[in-house]
């Protein structure tokens, strides 16, 4: 059993004093043996070292130096915060350190005025901390929108027939969708199968078009090249309107045959252009001999018309018809004209000949004696018929009958100029 100064009986022991203060200020003290204080916020006091060498206020310059250095720190902390420097987690990180630190310091300084700055900065750390959920949630909010309308638009682009910027669309809708942040698991995996899915449509169906179309370029190569070598067959040919017309068609079943291989495709136009410049400029170089011939021919020709013209007015059938009949024969001889003066030609001629021929058939009425004397005799038979229809009107007039009399009138007016005519054609006769 451990007895205490008071259970036996001794008074007790005087408390050691305190050695006095040697030095001091608003945060701590250094007394004479040396041992440095920090008043604490209950109103006590601290020991958090012992200085043996130099002058007191040394102590507290060095141990104050030591409030400065965590004071830096929580600056440091307030700055990088505010600043967005650093994450709200990375500040929280280091405000434990410090509170770790603030337990038994080893420092003087007000430590109080630190620990509230601390607690701001907290604070400050709940608010950003809030505000970036809020700024997540909002991302993810837009991040669902944008990758529901990318997934939407790459179904309709997987359903259309844009094969080239199709791809280029889809690959740059896969490229943003990378940049955007992640979902719950369940709502991005639907939308990436959404995505997927149209993707791989497209690429099928595009793959599809393209041996299609792969396949229909072999088939007009094909038709191609069976229409260059009958091109090329023809480009030696001397039948100008046929070859031309066929050339024509050529090229328009090159058409209609569609594209092939490009290689082969510019190769075999290539060869078809060729074959076909070979054949025109041949046409034309021969077109060109054939337009000085023809030029000559009708200077021939328009010499042959004066002479025939010079008939005009014809006076002797006879001897117009041996002329033209002459005239005839060198103008078959002369050859064709171009096709422009064809028609001018062939006209004056024509005229000339329905001039000799209209003076022939007047002279042959005029002196064929059947003809005549059928004249005579409608001559004959008008006259007669007027005499009646006279003596019809004489008579209706006489018995006042007016309607008898305008059907006799109408009747010999026809008559008298039926008449005039058969005597003017009689008079030609006698003539």
């Amino acid at each position: 059993m451990t007895l205490t100064p008071a259970d036996s009986g001794s008074p007790p022991p005087e408390p050691t004093p305190r050695p006095p203060t040697v030095a001091e200020n608003e945060w701590g003290r250094v007394d004479a043996a040396g041992d440095v204080f920090v008043r604490t916020a209950e109103g006590g006091e601290r020991q958090v070292g012992s200085w043996q060498v130099g002058e007191p206020d040394q102590a507290l310059a060095f141990f104050g130096r030591k409030y400065d250095d965590l004071a830096v720190q929580v600056d440091l902390l307030e700055q990088r915060l505010g600043s967005g420097a650093a994450a709200p987690d990375e500040t929280a990180s280091g405000v434990r350190k410090l509170r770790e630190a603030l337990v038994e310091p080893h420092a003087i300084g007000d430590f109080v005025a630190l620990s509230l700055r601390l607690h701001a900065i907290e604070a400050q750390i709940a608010e950003r901390r809030a505000e970036r959920r809020a700024e997540r949630a909002q991302a993810l909010d837009e991040a669902r929108s944008r990758k529901e309308a990318i997934a939407t638009e790459a179904e309709t682009v997987a359903e259309g027939d844009d094969w080239r910027s199709g791809a280029d669309r889809l690959r740059a809708l896969l490229d943003e969708w990378k940049t955007l942040p992640r979902l719950d698991r369940a709502s991005d995996d639907v939308l990436w199968r959404r995505f997927s899915s149209a993707r791989t449509h497209y690429t099928r169906r595009r793959k599809t078009h393209f041996a299609e179309v792969a396949e229909r370029r072999e088939q007009a190569k094909s038709v191609k090249e069976e229409i260059l070598a009958e091109a090329e067959a023809l480009a030696d040919s001397t039948e100008w309107a046929s070859t031309a017309r066929r050339y024509r068609e050529l090229m328009s079943g090159g058409k209609a045959a569609g594209a092939a291989p490009k290689p082969a495709d510019d190769a075999m136009w290539r060869r078809f252009r060729a074959a076909q410049d070979t054949f025109f400029t041949a046409r034309s170089a021969d077109l060109s001999k054939r337009d000085n011939e023809q030029q000559t021919n009708l200077e021939a020709k328009q010499a042959l018309l004066a002479e025939a013209e010079a008939l005009l007015p014809v006076t002797d059938w006879k001897a117009a018809r041996e002329t033209l009949r002459s005239i005839h024969e060198r103008w078959e001889a002369a050859g064709h004209v171009p096709r422009d003066a064809m028609r001018t030609v062939e006209g004056r001629l024509r005229r000339v000949e329905d001039a000799v021929r209209d003076a022939e058939q007047n002279e042959w009425r005029r002196t064929n004696p059947e003809a005549r004397a059928r004249a005579e005799d409608t001559v004959a038979q008008l006259r007669s018929s007027i005499a009646e229809l006279e003596a019809q009107a004489a008579a209706a007039r006489e018995k006042d009958e007016p309607r008898k009399l305008e059907q006799a009138e109408d009747a010999l007016a026809a008559r008298r100029s039926w008449l005039e005519q058969a005597e003017r054609a009689l008079d030609e006769f006698r003539s």
